[in-house]
């Protein structure tokens, strides 16, 4: 029954501050945007009688206030299971509002931009193993070479600590967008063709970047692969093995054999294998520029010689090229850029106005002076040293104020601890660089709980769930439940009114409702050659129709369209536009005079009836309570 209480979430607006006053009820105001935004979400069909329309939803609007109103002064929004569900409700839905709005379509936009073009990149690569002298000395060396003009290849061959540079001297071959991660993507795509970039420190030490060249991006390709992997510990006798397996393969292949079949059998690739060779399509960067550059040269439904790696030996044929779209109004391409930004590590850039935004208006201090009396605190407490100065602060010294809250040393201890390690667990994180992130995530966790008061949308959503909630609780208990549990006024109000309750024209009949038209049509046509087997017809499709037997009224029976209904009479199908659902019925029996109905069948209509009368009752009571003053000039104004 809870969920019913979604069909209601018209008359539960929250309040829009500094706007104008539509009526007061008690010490309450309403606010007239409020009003019109609830009007309007829910009437948004142009309507000839819209000022009739809108004074009937205005009454049903007001009654509604009212009730919650009542609710939150009964403290219904403190009881366990209306806290419990807004916390759930919030956990689900806030990932979807902490982030800039705008910066999806930013970054999706310089994502389509980059994707235009193929950047051939060299890295030299200068590790941070803790000795800060020693690494600053190494660059110092790097970049002297660099100046005076020494080849960048030759020099990251000699100097780089990337391992790799002492084969492919730095080369990364071409890379395109969402190759690298963003926070190099952005240096080479902002490095000019035959220039190197300024060194950019990493948590793991300096990266430089030359862009030795740049061409129209060259697209994806789909690829089928044999790999015949070397096995662990092999030696030269077992590398030569498989090169002859590899050779005899080929020799099949081009003889006319089925290269996924023989995939299947021989890849030792278990992803691809399974799927007769056929791997996800491949953009520009993503395997070793030896094995790349052969398969781009490829053409459509060629077969490559087998091609010697580190891991084995590969025998790829190419299915097809797709080129990169290059109309920036596809849609189908920017919703895949749209999905490929939310996937990537650029999304924590779309987090910094997050930052900005506490920092202005929630305000973030400093109350710390010293950085070196709390690196000495912090060695002492983490890595055991003696504090020395660190011992002019404490466990409960401040370091910062956001908003309405301080954050002292305990806090940072607390994160340091569990993030002090890098990502690739190699060393420790400087303090200036762990402090960065602290501060970050302080400020990203106080956005996070005071959305609210940053964001109106999720603060609407929130306030329209919870208003949603302590309503089916109040009405719970001031109508549902009385009507439910007195019988003794049930079956007064049904003695008192007895003709009221009489069957109108009706009929024994069974109800047909079905998941869609194509099924309604053929368990109809199966009840009209068989009719005494409906019972079985339908328990035969019973994951496809549910059926309700029973007597009901004419209008209440699908299909019969004012028609006079006749024993063994079945009814055409009725489609529901909403859901595509469709319903008939199947008439037993036919009931063409007025007739008593008992208190038991008539119960359902008495209980409605008695809900009513509790529930003007209620709102009455409710009005003197909360008295209730409409500013009908504002109302005339929004109404026209």
């Amino acid at each position: 029954m809870r969920n019913r209480i979604l069909s209601i979430a018209f008359l539960l607006s929250p309040f829009i501050s500094f706007s104008q006053v539509l009526f007061t009820y008690g010490n309450h105001k309403a606010d007239a945007k409020d009003f019109v935004r609830a009007f309007t979400k829910n009437n948004e069909q142009p309507v000839a009688n819209k000022q009739q329309l809108m004074q009937e939803y205005l009454d049903a609007y007001i009654s509604s206030r009212l009730k919650i109103q009542q609710a939150y002064d009964l403290r219904f929004d403190t009881l366990p299971q209306v806290v419990s569900e807004v916390e759930n409700l919030r956990a689900q839905i806030i990932e979807n509002y902490m982030a800039d709005p705008s910066a999806i379509d930013r970054l999706a936009k310089e994502a389509f931009t980059r994707s235009q073009k193929d950047i051939h990149v060299a890295h030299i690569y200068i590790a941070d193993n803790g000795d800060t002298i020693a690494m600053n000395k190494k660059l110092s060396s790097v970049l002297a070479q660099l100046q005076k003009g020494t080849d960048f290849l030759s020099v990251a061959q000699q100097l780089s600590d990337d391992p790799a540079a002492k084969q492919n001297k730095g080369d990364l071959n071409y890379i395109t967008v969402f190759t690298l991660p963003y926070e190099f993507e952005n240096i080479v795509y902002n490095t000019a063709a035959g220039k190197y970039s300024k060194p950019y420190r990493s948590m793991a030490g300096y990266h430089i970047f030359k862009n030795l060249g740049e061409r129209k991006a060259l697209g994806k390709i789909k690829i089928q692969q044999i790999l015949l992997a070397f096995p662990p510990n092999s030696n030269d006798a077992g590398k030569a093995n498989v090169a002859k397996l590899a050779d005899s393969l080929y020799k099949r292949i081009q003889a006319g054999e089925n290269f996924g079949k023989l995939a299947a059998q021989f890849s030792n690739d278990n992803i691809s294998s399974s799927a007769e060779g056929m791997v996800p399509e491949i953009t520009v960067g993503q395997y070793d520029p030896s094995f790349e550059k052969i398969i781009w040269s490829l053409q459509d439904g060629t077969v490559s010689k087998p091609i010697a790696s580190a891991y084995g030996y590969h025998i790829v044929k190419t299915i097809s090229h797709t080129p990169i779209v290059t109309k920036a109004n596809d849609s189908a391409n920017n919703q895949d850029l749209k999905y490929k930004v939310t996937a990537d590590d650029r999304w924590k850039s779309a987090r910094d106005f997050i930052y900005t935004t506490v920092k202005t208006k929630a305000g973030l201090s400093k109350l710390y002076t010293s950085d070196a009396v709390l690196w000495a605190l912090s060695d002492s407490l983490l890595e055991y040293k003696s504090a020395g100065i660190g011992r002019a602060m404490n466990l409960t010294s401040p370091l910062y104020k956001i908003g309405d809250s301080t954050l002292t040393v305990t806090d940072w201890l607390h994160y340091a601890q569990m993030n002090r390690f890098r990502t690739d667990r190699n060393g420790l994180k400087s303090y200036p660089v762990l402090m960065d992130e602290f501060v970050k995530n302080v400020l990203y966790q106080y956005y996070r709980q005071h959305l609210e008061e940053y964001n109106d949308d999720f603060r609407i959503q929130m306030s329209e769930f919870k208003d949603g909630n302590i309503f089916f609780e109040i009405m719970q208990q001031q109508v549902w439940n009385k009507a439910a549990v007195d019988s003794a006024a049930l079956l007064s109000l049904f003695e008192k009114n007895k003709s009221q309750y009489d069957w109108k024209q009706s009929a024994d009949a069974v109800l047909f409702y079905c998941a869609d038209e194509a099924t309604a049509k053929a368990i109809a046509d199966k009840v009209k050659q068989k009719p005494a087997d409906w019972r079985k017809i339908a328990e035969a499709m019973n994951d496809r129709v549910i059926i309700d037997s029973g007597r009901f009224e004419w209008p209440q029976i699908p299909g019969l369209d004012k028609k006079t209904p006749t024993p063994n009479l079945t009814t055409a199908p009725v489609v529901n536009t909403n859901d595509n659902t469709a319903s008939f019925a199947h008439i037993l029996k036919v009931y063409t005079a007025s007739t008593p109905r008992t208190f038991e069948q008539a119960k359902g209509l008495v209980m409605n009836d008695y809900q009513q009368i509790l529930e003007e009752k209620w709102i009455n009571e409710l009005k003197k309570k909360y008295p209730v003053t409409i500013d009908e000039k504002m109302f005339a104004d929004i109404s026209k």
